[in-house]
């Protein structure tokens, strides 16, 4: 469940600059996608959650392999999506900008590890 918040500040900003047409107050809320879980993800986390739950039900999948660059975030929250549903997981990393890969990197590569 994503929480949705309430952004006092803002609404009271907008309405200081309404005109007074009788429609009631802005209060403008905002959907917190940074605190799906995983490893920080937003709306990618989002569409794992509906890949993942195919792969598990209608495949009964016990391994997940993807692709992306060595950077990749997509295959940051794959491996991550995957360690919290217990499921193998096989990270075909790419290097397409020639030098980007590197053992001792920071980043995503990093987490890859730590994961």
């Amino acid at each position: 469940v994503t929480p949705i918040e309430l952004m006092p500040n803002l609404s009271r900003e907008l309405n200081k600059n309404r005109n007074n047409n009788n429609d009631g107050d802005v209060k403008l809320w905002i959907k917190r996608d940074d605190m799906l879980g995983l490893t920080g993800g937003g709306n990618k986390t989002r569409k794992l959650e509906f890949t993942m739950a195919d792969a598990i039900e209608k495949y009964g999948a016990d391994t997940i392999i993807t692709c992306g660059a060595v950077q990749s975030n997509h295959c940051r929250l794959t491996l991550s999506a995957c360690i919290k549903e217990n499921l193998k997981c096989i990270l075909v990393l790419e290097e397409r900008v020639p030098g980007s890969y590197k053992a001792d990197a920071t980043g995503n590569n990093y987490l890859f590890q730590l994961l």
